[in-house]
């Protein structure tokens, strides 16, 4: 098993390595002059533009600011924000439980319907049910985030005002100073009266759209692997028995159909961190993905290079954990 780990750790080396490049180079290719943060629109002579330049490392080759960017991540230094002079790590230390809760909730949301709706797909498979629910699927994962993310906003928000439609609680009735990061967490340990619904309530809809494309590929690919199962000898052995439906299929097959599924849940991980920039966005909620969509504005560099890399290290951190967690699973992953 250490043998694997090793093996697996070392694969991620040169992608840490590769995206580190890429999002160096895609970064500098985005228009505008990140010295102009610092300096505004007043007027600046040339000399004092040059010695800003000389501060940022700009004056330099691209290759050099690489190698140099390199060496302040090796020490563990992402940067500071041009725009707010904070170490880029402390700023991400803030705003990552907000997209961390965000994203547990959705992945929460899309497995507690996910599991259920695929399994009783592929239970009853070739039925009305099963051919709705592969057809809702194929339309949640082709949905686009902010398409569906401004649907709800104007029918569910606006015209029925069943949710709010911006930010993580109602500042005006309740207020509190943040202890863990996480707004339902933290609104519990306040004792303020209704604080945890409002955050909930706040929740609901980022989480559903958030929790829409992983919903439709866990549904999926659950119904896929009960096909698969159902189809085994042990499970036929089992209806001979006599075995009531519910016992065959809810406790033989679905948890032997299981381990691709977690899998997919993990690997999902991704795709939430991708989802949550332009939900975050649409719904003006103070994490991670606002955050570097409003450094992009700002031609924030070393915010956005820092930002980049913690969160792709979150990701490739779990993908490792699943992958090793896989491993553990079944033997013959790790030996092959």
């Amino acid at each position: 098993m250490l043998k694997f780990l090793w093996r697996r750790l070392a694969l991620t080396i040169p992608t840490f390595i590769a995206l580190m490049f890429v999002t160096f180079v895609a970064i500098r290719l985005v228009p505008g002059d990140p010295v102009e943060v610092r300096v505004g629109e007043r007027g600046i002579s040339p000399e004092r533009l040059a010695q800003f330049r000389h501060e940022l490392g700009l004056d330099q080759p691209v290759w050099k600011q690489f190698i140099d960017y390199m060496g302040q991540l090796l020490q563990g230094d992402f940067g500071t924000s041009l725009a707010t002079n904070q170490k880029v790590l402390t700023e991400f230390a803030a705003l990552f439980p907000a997209t961390l809760e965000l994203s547990l909730f959705a992945m929460l949301f899309a497995a507690l319907i996910g599991l259920p709706a695929g399994t009783i797909a592929a239970a009853r498979r070739g039925s009305l049910y099963d051919q709705t629910l592969m057809g809702l699927s194929v339309t949640g994962y082709s949905m686009p985030i902010f398409w569906w993310g401004l649907l709800l906003i104007m029918f569910v928000g606006e015209r029925w005002g069943l949710t709010p439609v911006s930010g993580r609680i109602d500042l005006i009735k309740y207020y509190f100073e943040p202890v863990t990061g996480f707004m339902v967490i933290d609104a519990w340990l306040s004792g303020q009266e209704g604080a945890v619904l409002d955050a909930l309530h706040h929740l609901v809809l980022p989480g559903i759209v958030l929790g829409t494309v992983p919903l439709a590929v866990i549904a999926r690919m659950t119904r896929s692997a009960m096909l698969e199962v159902l189809g085994e000898d042990y499970v036929r052995t089992a209806r001979a028995k006599g075995l009531p439906a519910w016992r065959v299929v809810g406790l033989h097959a679905l948890r032997n159909a299981l381990i691709p599924v977690v899998t997919v849940i993990g690997l999902q991980v991704g795709a939430l961190m991708a989802g949550a920039v332009l939900t975050e966005t649409i719904f003006s909620w103070p994490g991670v993905g606002k955050w570097l969509i409003e450094s992009i504005g700002r031609r924030d560099y070393p915010a956005l290079q820092g930002g980049v890399m913690l969160v792709s290290s979150v990701v490739i951190g779990v993908n490792l954990v699943v992958d090793l967690t896989y491993g553990l699973i079944n033997p013959r992953i790790r030996h092959g």
